[in-house]
């Protein structure tokens, strides 16, 4: 690609790998399952509404309910114009279906995913009920993210029964984007170097923080595309919009040089990898899984981590996980131990057909360096400090609050 293609936000960290999830139609998607009959109909998920009144607002409509012209934050009201209630499986069809917000029931659906994400990457941030950014710098590469991506939607999918797009790009500005270009059940992946030809014939309301009062004004300003704004005199930006006209200007061009940053200290370090096809040859496995062990133990020792538990992941055809996790009885460093349980753990799968492996710590401590006592562990000694489950419990997983978002 061209140098010019080079962006100035992704010069500086041309590796960084950030995904943005976003559930699709969530508060629709939690209510389908519960009431399966309600998939493929147009659904309307009312907030400050009961059933059968019409006061209230839109929270979320479904796509089909969206081909009448219902949208979000939409009046009750003005929706049951676009399309009428169907009182009775009889009614005709150009009627839809309409609930009240359950947010607490929504919530218990959205702690679930963020589970999957939490076991999945090492920084997760969580932005609302249905939304998070994943920082997977550290666990896959360019050549490897868009596995990650699919198979992470797919785990949503089978665990949990809601469908989530991604987007994958250098920045989280670029990764938001991305995440709403192809929705529903979308996976778009940009890569450094390719942020602002992605964004440049887009609509300038596309672009981070730019809202619809933002758009109108700078079409009057001849301003109609993303690419349009990225080209355009930033001082003139500057002028209009103050220090948020930089902002945009810059997003508009690929330049974010923010990180994602989770709400507590992250609970486990991981690093997975992916063959290219099915392998039967445990010590080639074998081999891949001491690089991640290799891997995760510097990442924590550089992050100054302690970790009391020692996990692996293998994942064998057609897409079964299977997760073994060994947990001592106190946090420590210890690269040597941390290939020693991997490889004690991978033994059970001599026979197993592999696609996928992973290697993780966690129960994680940035502030006890004070580390347990090994010497009974393993070897000859007394084993009595370890205890070998199938992977973290739910409740082991750290979570930030959720703040809710009111439309979809």
């Amino acid at each position: 690609m061209p140098s010019r293609g080079r962006l100035p936000g992704t010069d500086r960290r041309p590796d960084q790998l950030v995904c943005h999830l976003d559930m699709d139609c969530f508060y629709a998607a939690c209510e389908r399952l519960r009431e399966p009959e309600l998939e493929g109909e147009p659904l309307v998920v009312g907030m400050g509404y009961e059933d059968g009144e019409t006061v209230g607002a839109v929270a979320t409509a479904s796509y089909e309910a969206r081909e009448y012209g219902v949208e979000s934050a939409m009046a009750i009201s003005e929706a049951l114009e676009l399309l009428p209630r169907r009182a009775t499986a009889d009614s005709p069809e150009d009627t839809g279906y309409y609930r009240p917000v359950d947010m607490g029931y929504y919530e218990s659906i959205s702690e679930q995913v963020k589970a999957i994400l939490q076991d999945s990457a090492d920084v997760v941030r969580e932005v609302s009920i249905d939304e998070a950014y994943l920082d997977v710098t550290e666990q896959v590469d360019w050549d490897g993210v868009e596995d990650f991506a699919s198979d992470l939607k797919d785990r949503i999918e089978r665990e949990v029964g809601v469908v989530a797009s991604v987007g994958v790009a250098p920045t989280m500005s670029a990764a938001k984007i991305a995440s709403d270009a192809d929705k529903p059940d979308g996976l778009v992946v940009i890569e450094p170097g390719e942020v602002q030809d992605f964004l440049a014939p887009m609509d300038v309301e596309a672009v981070h923080n730019v809202g619809p009062v933002t758009a109108r004004e700078l079409r009057e300003m001849d301003i109609e595309t993303a690419g349009d704004l990225a080209s355009d005199d930033p001082d003139r930006l500057a002028d209009r919009f103050g220090e948020r006209g930089l902002e945009i200007y810059r997003f508009a061009r690929g330049e974010d040089a923010r990180e994602v940053t989770p709400r507590d200290d992250p609970k486990s370090f991981s690093r997975e990898s992916a063959f290219s096809e099915t392998v039967e040859d445990h010590e080639r496995v074998r081999e891949r899984v001491r690089t991640l062990a290799e891997a995760v133990a510097k990442r924590a020792t550089r992050e100054n981590a302690l970790y009391q538990t020692v996990g692996i992941k293998i994942v064998t055809p057609p897409y079964d996980v299977n997760t073994r996790a060994r947990s001592l009885s106190g946090p420590v460093d210890d690269p040597d131990l941390v290939e020693a349980i991997a490889m004690d753990l991978l033994d059970e799968f001599t026979e197993a057909r592999v696609r996928k492996v992973g290697v993780r710590v966690s129960k994680l401590s940035f502030t006890d360096r004070q580390q347990v006592s090994l010497d009974g562990f393993g070897g000859d000694g007394d084993s009595s400090d370890a205890q070998i489950d199938d992977g973290e419990s739910a409740t082991d997983r750290r979570r930030g609050q959720t703040s809710l978002t009111d439309f979809e």
